[in-house]
């Protein structure tokens, strides 16, 4: 088993590739966030959340830079049409890439009040938008353009942007981060990153039952991340939560069992599955989770794949 892959528990070993290793991709970037990733051309668009910036690998263009400034972009999503979707803390909106390259604000606003700083999303099934908004654009110099909050939390949100519908889902956190349903959607993942700023402060996932495709109920820790804080995170085919840490990438059994560690050099802030189709006759997926890490982007093989592709 390679070095890079530190081992709790034998059901790990069916999620790792016997032989795999983490490569550095790509690096440049003040503080990489938010990877997201398209099959169509296998590609990766990653944050350069704190230089301001949207960036782009693929293995035959290598580096591109998409959008300079991104009104710094954090998390970052595909929708049901294939639409890059985003969290712009520094318009504290959430905001999408049409078909036609341009960018729109979908929301940016609750009870007449502007939010906070969207940093991460997902997008159900239905086409609904589940994001946080932790202050960070208006309380960290290098995260946004700074002003005043005006709601009353850190919250998870739930907008539909075919009825522009809004309204808070997660009241309870006090940093809410990186977010993931399971693959049934009957459970939403949430991370606190609160220990980043605030001393004593929590530094654990927390999960949540999803009632009526709508709201939460039952919320409870489901895993305290150490060493530093959990930030983005990923659920794969079979329910098994990856989630980033000071030191690795931390996979968790559907039951909260660690089962192992993915060591990265630079400190994990995100991640996503990815994997490019094999050839037509075997229809085979290489199995891949891109990594967001410090300044640079990494990748290792694996032998499972996420729900979001």
């Amino acid at each position: 088993m390679p070095e890079a892959i530190e081992i709790y528990d034998d059901r790990l070993l069916a999620i790792v590739r016997p032989g795999a290793s983490l490569q550095k991709l790509a690096n440049g970037a003040v503080h990489s966030e938010g990877p997201v990733y398209f099959h169509e051309d296998d590609s990766v668009v990653w944050s350069d959340a704190h230089g301001n910036r949207l960036l782009r690998w693929s293995a035959t263009d290598n580096v591109t830079v998409l959008r300079d400034p991104s009104d710094y972009q954090s998390g970052n999503y595909r929708d049901l049409e294939g639409r890059l979707v985003a969290c712009s803390s520094g318009l504290r909106a959430i905001i999408r890439r049409e078909q036609d390259g341009e960018w729109k604000v979908l929301v940016d606003r609750y009870q007449n009040k502007r939010l906070n700083s969207p940093n991460d999303l997902v997008i159900k099934s239905d086409g609904t938008i589940w994001f946080t908004d932790p202050p960070y654009g208006i309380t960290e110099p290098n995260q946004g353009y700074g002003g005043e909050q005006e709601q009353p939390g850190s919250y998870v949100y739930r907008f539909d942007p075919v009825t522009a519908d809004i309204y808070p889902v997660v009241t309870d956190m006090v940093r809410p981060n990186g977010l993931a349903f399971s693959p049934d959607e009957s459970l939403l993942y949430v991370s606190d990153t609160a220990a980043f700023n605030i001393p004593g402060g929590p530094h654990h996932i927390r999960v949540y039952e999803v009632v009526d495709n709508r709201y939460l109920k039952n919320g409870r820790v489901f895993a305290v991340i150490e060493p530093g804080q959990p930030d983005g995170l990923r659920v794969d085919k079979h329910g098994n939560v990856f989630t980033s840490s000071q030191d690795s990438v931390q996979i968790y059994a559907p039951d909260g069992t660690r089962l192992g560690k993915i060591f990265v050099p630079e400190t994990s802030a995100n991640l996503t599955f990815g994997g490019k189709k094999g050839d037509s006759l075997s229809g085979t997926l290489r199995e891949r989770l891109f990594i967001t890490a410090g300044h640079s982007l990494y990748v290792i093989d694996l032998n499972t794949r996420g729900v979001q592709l």
